[in-house]
Parts: C-alpha cells; structure tokens; sequence
C-alpha cells in the first residue's frame, strides 16, 4: 500500500505518505484439483441466467427484504463522501491511556511526502507533549477515525474501531475468590512480570508449516509435534501455590 494524503492540523496542511506498518506472516496455499494437482479458478456464476458473469456486470446490491434488492453504482457511492476526501482532519489530542486497546484496527506507518518541516513538526509536537491525535478520513472507500502517534522514532497511525463495533458488556463484578488466593495469584503476577520484548514472541506455527513445506519438497516426513503435558490441581490456592513454586525453581 502506497496510500497519498494530506494531515490537515488546523490551518497547516501536511501532505503524507501512508503505508502498512504490518507484514503478513502467514503462509499461503494454493487450492488444486486433488485428482491431478491444477489450480483451480474461480468464476462470478448467476444461477437465474446460468451463465458466468464478467465483472464490468456486476453491481453491489442491498437485500431490504428477502429477495429483494437495491441496487449502488460506484458514482452514487462517490456522491456520498465528502469533499476532503482525500485529507486526514485531525479533531482532537487525547492521552493515549485513555484508549482502551479493544478499539485499535490497522497499523500504518506515515512518512513526508515533498516538505517535512511540518511533518517533522508534528512529530516532535507529538513526542513532546505526549499526546496522540485523533483524525478522521476515508481508507478502502470507507471513513476512519483514527490514531495519529509518535513511536519507534517514526509517526504512525492507527485505524479505530466505532463504539457501536466491539461487542463488549460491562460484566458484574463478583468476588467468589478469598483474599489468600488473591495474593497468591499477585504474587504470581509478579513473578511472571517482565519487560514486553516483542522480538521474543515468535509464529512458532507458521514457521513448522515453513519446516515441513522444507521437508515435503526433500520428500520427508512431517512428525507429530508433542506439547507440553499439564496436570490439573482443583484446590485453586494449590494450583496458585504449585505454580508459583515452577516458576521460582526456573529463575
């Protein structure tokens, strides 16, 4: 993604470079005709005309009720945004501890796109005030607000979710444990506490799958990988205590 916008910051306007902070990890495969290994396609299929249907043919529809449909051209959906489509208004500076992670959607990194004196500006605005900033505009044919940040010496931005999108319900608060078991669980919190040194956390899935494609292509075999047995205690303070125990005896 090589995405040109401009970050509008009250009367300054920063044209930027937007690009994905984010690589794919994954692995992917192909699907083949299992009885002779060819690549299948897939085609559009109306099964009213039977008959396979080229894409200039197809308009995006909206079922108001069974079977029944409205009908969007891409002109009547460019009638319904703005102007400013292609810049980036920023509305607000919030802390960023006031955002709950829930919310956060894509990262993005933002680079200068001809000045970056204001660009620069912004940046350094950002790192020392210690704010984030809160923008809104369109991505993928579709309105974000979004996260404006300094980290990593670089400045990013962060898609946001909507309110009305995470499903999450304020759960009542009940207290079935005992004070021992508490202070037994934060004990073992504190143990378990570290530095976040995300260099460590490795795709250990993804990168069996990498091994075994290795082996497969060397015509060996892919053997069983073995996880970790665990014992379960039903006294919880146990369970609390034995595991922290583990953890004491590997430091």
């Amino acid at each position: 993604m090589n995405y040109q916008t401009n970050i509008s910051f009250g009367l300054v306007n920063i044209p930027v470079i937007l690009n994905s902070a984010i690589k794919d990890n994954n692995v992917t495969f192909n699907l083949l005709h299992k009885k002779c290994d060819t690549r299948l396609e897939f085609i559009r299929y109306c099964p009213h005309c039977d008959t396979e249907v080229k894409p200039t043919d197809i308009v995006k529809g909206y079922e108001y009720k069974d079977n029944n449909y409205i009908t969007f051209t891409n002109e009547e959906f460019q009638k319904l945004k703005s102007d400013n489509e292609k810049s980036m208004e920023i509305i607000a500076f919030v802390n960023i501890n006031e955002i709950d992670p829930v919310y956060y959607d894509k990262s993005y990194v933002l680079s200068p796109n001809k000045s970056t004196k204001a660009f620069e500006l912004l940046k350094e605005a950002l790192r020392q005030s210690k704010k984030v900033a809160i923008a809104k505009t369109y991505l993928h044919n579709r309105l974000y607000y979004v996260v404006i940040r300094f980290g990593y010496e670089n400045m990013l931005l962060n898609t946001l979710y909507y309110e009305e999108e995470v499903k999450l319900k304020q759960e009542a608060h009940k207290k079935e444990f005992t004070e021992a078991e508490l202070k037994m669980a934060i004990k073992l919190v504190d143990s378990l506490t570290n530095k976040f040194k995300p260099e460590t956390y490795k795709d250990e899935y993804q990168n069996r799958i990498k091994d075994a494609i290795d082996k497969k292509i060397h015509g060996q075999k892919i053997k069983k990988v073995k996880g970790k047995k665990t014992k379960s205690i039903d006294d919880l303070y146990k369970a609390l205590e034995a595991s922290l125990k583990v953890k004491n005896a590997k430091k």
